[in-house]
């Protein structure tokens, strides 16, 4: 998906979920390379350009194999704050979409995705 360039979700974290009302929003910190136009120098301590973004799923008709996040697998971090691990997978397929990782195996059907980068 070229929404999705120069972004890799393999080494993206996964900070947190909410699924509401014809919406599915991901809490992220991006990890972004050259070939996006949200890529900067990464900072010195840093593999690559990390960013605080949010990956939405909206208009779907369903949404299943999502996992609470209370009964998901995290990892803190030496600053205190939690990751659910990574986006192993987000496939765009005929009716809709699959999306994967320790939050589970999720399977979207209808609706669109969008990506935003904060600040």
């Amino acid at each position: 998906m070229p929404t999705f360039e120069g972004i890799d979700l393999n080494d993206s974290f996964v900070f947190g979920w909410i699924q509401e009302s014809g919406s599915l929003l991901f809490d992220l910190e991006a990890s972004v390379w050259p070939a996006s136009r949200y890529y900067y120098e990464p900072k010195n301590n840093e593999y690559t350009c990390y960013r605080r973004a949010s990956l939405r799923f909206f208009g779907f008709e369903s949404v299943t194999g999502l996992r609470a996040q209370e009964q998901s697998p995290f990892t803190r971090d030496p600053d205190g704050s939690i990751d659910y691990g990574n986006i192993d997978q987000l496939e765009k397929t005929a009716d809709g979409f699959i999306i994967s990782g320790d939050f589970g195996q999720v399977k979207i059907v209808g609706g669109e995705v969008q990506f935003e980068i904060h600040a």
